[in-house]
């Protein structure tokens, strides 16, 4: 039996306000992780690994910063002359074209093309999380449940009012609420959901027509997902394994020390491999003075320093005297002599000068943030869970 044709479509268009500077010029889902890696490797990568070859990546905020790094699908071998990876942007030319005011309303701006490609099967993923997904199962599962949607969801023990919360018995999601002040369950959305495209498109016609032209869509949650609830048409496909959102500075910073002390999974692994972009850099060089704990570094960084538990991405440099401790440092940070920067997210370009400190001393659960082409001056102090600029 061939495959039900299936098409993926990656949902990257968000400011991811809550990211703070982190997303001031940059779209979320091209935000590093692990170093080496960016936020949106992860759905293409289960794409890739799942046998699912139409994927969509659907861009707003920022479009160049994801663009840039998709190299036409080539690292995921999605450069195809039929079918592969396709990137679109607001819709244009007709009246449905506008910017996108959610998730939802993306979808419906583009559903005549959606109707036109004719999938089976729409799965839509979001590129703000870190975790490990066969896409082909969760296909497999809603095909199997005769649903109009199949909501992949986890058990979530953190504070779930920034999620999509679930209630689920036999099977089928009997209540989902989005964002609650006050949930009723621990069991959120991961973001992924199955469509039977005919009732995708049916449930965004709906939609909008509820919505009203000012209003718009909103996101998937708002309006389309509730509906399909009520009537009884949403199946629940429990993940079990390792999936966090990285959708805060906090959870960034904790999401990476988690990959030091006990990685769920590695983005290596050649069974399951989270493939990237990659970039022309030498090896990672540690000098004789330089002392490594603990850490991922990236090709082209440079120590010359102290370095534990930390997470360095390319072209980092860190100066003799220097001490990077619980740290996350994206591309070409320089760290000066004698300086210290500890349980800290620090922006591509920055420059931490001579014997400034950035982070350090406060609540273990603080974490500070310098932002990108950012220069602290030298002996200057950022507290710990402190901005700057800002």
């Amino acid at each position: 039996m061939a495959p039900p044709r299936t098409l993926l479509v990656v949902l990257a268009g968000g400011a991811g306000s809550r990211l703070e500077t982190l997303t001031e010029r940059r779209a979320k889902p091209a935000l590093r992780f692990g170093g080496s890696h960016r936020l949106i490797d992860f759905p293409l990568s289960h794409a890739a690994n799942s046998g699912i070859t139409d994927v969509w990546v659907i861009e707003q905020f920022e479009p160049e910063s994801i663009t840039a790094h998709l190299a036409g699908g080539r690292p995921w071998d999605l450069d195809r002359s039929r079918g592969g990876l396709m990137v679109l942007g607001p819709h244009r030319g007709d009246d449905r074209e506008g910017w996108h005011s959610g998730t939802a309303d993306a979808l419906w701006r583009k559903a005549d093309r959606i109707r036109d490609h004719g999938p089976e099967v729409v799965l839509i993923a979001s590129a703000d999380a870190v975790y490990r997904m066969d896409y082909a199962d969760v296909v497999a599962h809603h095909l199997a449940v005769d649903a109009e949607v199949t909501m992949v969801t986890t058990r979530h023990d953190g504070d779930v009012t920034r999620y999509g919360v679930v209630l689920a018995e036999s099977g089928r999601v009997t209540d989902y609420a989005l964002k609650p002040p006050e949930p009723r369950s621990h069991v959120v959305t991961t973001e992924v959901f199955a469509f039977t495209t005919a009732a995708l498109l049916a449930g965004l016609e709906s939609a909008a027509a509820a919505a009203g032209e000012e209003e718009g869509l909103g996101d998937l949650g708002e309006r389309l997902l509730p509906a399909m609830v009520e009537r009884g048409g949403a199946a629940d496909y429990r993940h079990t394994g390792y999936w966090q959102d990285v959708g805060t500075v906090d959870a960034y910073w904790r999401t990476h020390l988690e990959l030091l002390e006990q990685p769920a999974f590695s983005l290596d692994d050649p069974t399951w491999p989270i493939r990237t972009r990659t970039l022309r850099h030498v090896g990672a060089r540690v000098h004789s003075a330089g002392r490594v704990e603990d850490s991922l570094l990236s090709a082209g960084v440079v120590v010359e320093g102290v370095v534990r538990r930390s997470v360095l991405s390319p072209g980092v440099q860190v100066a003799p005297g220097a001490e990077v401790v619980d740290s996350v440092l994206l591309d070409d940070v320089r760290v000066g002599p004698g300086a210290r920067v500890v349980r800290s997210v620090v922006d591509e370009g920055a420059r931490i000068r001579g014997r400034a400190e950035v982070g350090g001393d406060g609540p273990q659960d603080e974490v500070a943030l310098v932002g990108g082409g950012s220069v602290v001056h030298p002996r200057k102090r950022i507290p710990a869970g402190g901005r700057y600029p800002g």
